[in-house]
């Protein structure tokens, strides 16, 4: 069972990045084309992937992925978690989602004041 719900977590996560990385199914194309002009362009793939998991299931936050969430900003976070948030599947968790993102930031600020 614990593998099922691995592998249907690894789905979400995929799907959700699509829809948050692909502007024919997260915003207009002109908001699409800011958002990745100005944030997606900051992270890397890997940590995009580490931040979805985290936000939006039960994995832990590398810290070395910090810095580039940190680099992004908190409007971007903010803004790309909120369009994930948004889908209709997910609405109804949306609160939950949107405090385990602002923990997440709050986590990765302490960690760059440290370092």
């Amino acid at each position: 069972m614990a593998k099922f719900n691995s592998k249907i977590t690894m789905i979400f996560i995929i799907v959700a990045l699509g829809c948050a990385f692909v502007p024919a199914f997260s915003v207009e194309d002109s908001e699409a084309k800011s958002l990745w002009d100005t944030c997606l362009v900051k992270i890397t793939p890997k940590c995009a992937l580490d931040i979805v998991a985290v936000v939006f299931g039960n994995a832990t936050f590398p810290d070395s992925c910090c810095h580039d969430l940190v680099q992004e900003g908190k409007v971007c976070h903010d803004t790309l978690i909120k369009y994930i948030a948004d889908r209709p599947a997910l609405i109804a968790r949306e609160s939950q989602y949107l405090k385990k993102s602002n923990d997440l930031w709050s986590h990765c600020v302490a960690i760059s004041k440290t370092a």
